[in-house]
């Protein structure tokens, strides 16, 4: 089986995609797989080197990559693909989007209200919210352009520099608990992890350089892990999720908040899902042959049933 491992993009998460990409290529099984890396810089280069490989391992974070784009021009391509579809993928880049939903179904996040330029801090929405609160891209990921603001004086840095990797920027209620994050693989949850950053928040630096964050499973009561169990699979429905997702929560009294859903969570040697595979049992190799297999039965579910040959007419 050919199998491109399509990574890069043009997004800010560029970086954290190569070292997916990389780690992934380094475990991909050879017996199996003929991998073929594809760096994509721009769609031109999906389409000229895609050609042939009878699925996409997606490598990709943030625009151009995690939000649909590059599903919708595989779907065009007739490439199957790995991980959630155009449709979710979609919604899960949009934070604002992705809230909406979970706060209709019933779920538990944490208020918030999205800006679209520096001229919307004059009506004053921001008097609901108190200090602390965080300040984010809407539409992005690896907390790049991420900032917790704990006083007046930093918050008009901490927008200016959000806006910087995006055109909205979303303001969010800081919920002081317990970070933890929960995934899901082909219909299976994988073990909650408990998430302490040695810095004051899971930022970048937090994420991904080794020994900057202490990443374990979660040692917690059995309702609240069904209460977490519940949200991650209620999440994953609503937003039309499938193969493997990652769900991002603060617990705070022992109720899960949802942050935000990523459909291609990082894959590097710091992530935080072949962490949590790994204590379900999954080699990296295992994991990558999961994601394959379930996402090749997740797109050939999704092909609609060939039409009838109409029968010929009597007399």
């Amino acid at each position: 089986m050919k199998v491109g491992v399509i990574m890069g993009g043009i997004s800010s998460e560029r970086d954290v995609s190569l070292a997916t990409g990389k780690e992934m290529m380094a475990h991909l099984d050879r017996a199996k797989y003929e991998v073929i890396p594809i760096d994509v810089r721009q769609k031109q280069n999906l389409l000229e080197q895609a050609k042939g490989i009878d699925i996409a391992l997606l490598a990709l974070h943030g625009s151009f990559g995690e939000d649909g784009t590059i599903q919708g021009t595989l779907e065009t391509m007739g490439i199957p693909y790995t991980g959630c579809s155009l449709l979710s993928s979609s919604i899960c880049m949009d934070k604002d989007l992705s809230k909406r939903l979970l706060r209709y179904e019933g779920l538990h996040t944490p208020d918030w209200t999205v800006l679209r330029g520096m001229d919307d801090l004059r009506d004053g929405r921001l008097t609901t919210f108190g200090y602390p609160m965080v300040i984010k891209p809407n539409a992005g990921g690896s907390s790049i352009g991420v900032t917790l603001v704990r006083n007046e004086e930093k918050l008009l840095e901490a927008l200016q520099t959000a806006f910087v990797y995006g055109e909205e920027v979303m303001v969010e209620e800081y919920i002081d608990g317990e970070e933890i994050t929960c995934s899901m693989l082909n219909g299976e949850f994988l073990p909650i992890l408990s998430i302490k950053p040695g810095a004051e928040f899971f930022d970048y630096t937090s994420k991904y350089e080794p020994g900057r964050s202490d990443e374990q499973v979660a040692v917690l009561d059995d309702e609240t892990v069904k209460r977490v169990r519940e949200a991650t699979e209620h999440s994953f429905c609503a937003l039309k999720c499938s193969v493997y997702a990652r769900v991002d929560m603060m617990l705070k009294d022992g109720e899960p908040y949802i942050l935000e859903v990523n459909t291609l969570p990082g894959m590097t040697e710091t992530s935080l899902l072949p962490r949590s595979a790994l204590a379900a049992g999954f080699t990296f190799s295992k994991l990558l042959d999961a994601v394959i297999e379930g996402s090749l039965a997740a797109r050939q579910s999704s092909q609609p049933a060939a039409p009838e040959r109409p029968q010929p007419q009597a007399g």
